[in-house]
């Protein structure tokens, strides 16, 4: 299976902030933003593996700023790392301002996606090739992510788990 770059699952939605998608206070739900963010990775986790892609988790979500009605939205989204059949997906959400079109991050996440087959059974994803400064950073700590969640979750042991224990040592 060849390797693939972040780039070639990259995946950039950009929409408006309308009224039915604001709270009492004017600003985008945070609900509606999700939804946002799990469109542009399934198709960034589709886009690298070519196959079905479910969502496994929401591993974080930064609701850094809020992001008010009328605002120009973009989701950027791409693969950070592939496992065996799951995927890493780093998403940056961009505010823009109506006035000068700078672009300002507002938000970020990491969402878990698993290729599967038309039974459901996960499959095999093509593994990623970090390219540039970030990406590589993405990387590695993507692995230390995974290690993080296995422990918590009582499917892996913490002795086992050398990227965690590389950060105390």
């Amino acid at each position: 299976m060849t390797s693939k770059h972040p780039s070639e699952s990259l995946t950039i939605l950009t929409d408006l902030v309308l009224p039915s998608e604001t709270n009492p206070l004017n600003n985008l739900f945070g609900g509606e933003l999700l939804a946002r963010m799990d469109r542009a990775a399934s198709i960034a986790a589709r886009r690298h593996s070519r196959r079905i892609v479910v969502t496994a988790s929401v591993n974080h979500v930064a609701f850094n700023r809020a992001i008010p009605l009328g605002s120009v939205v973009t989701v950027e989204a791409k693969v950070s790392r592939a496992f065996k059949s799951s995927m890493e997906i780093f998403i940056d959400i961009w505010v823009e301002d109506r006035e000068s079109g700078n672009k300002t991050k507002a938000n970020e996440a990491i969402y878990t996606f698993v290729a599967v087959d038309d039974t459901g059974r996960p499959v095999e994803v093509p593994q990623i090739v970090p390219e540039t400064d970030l990406e590589k950073q993405r990387y590695e700590a993507a692995l230390r992510r995974k290690q993080l969640s296995l422990v918590i979750a009582g499917k892996m042991n913490p002795h086992d788990a050398t990227e965690l224990k590389a950060l105390f040592i």
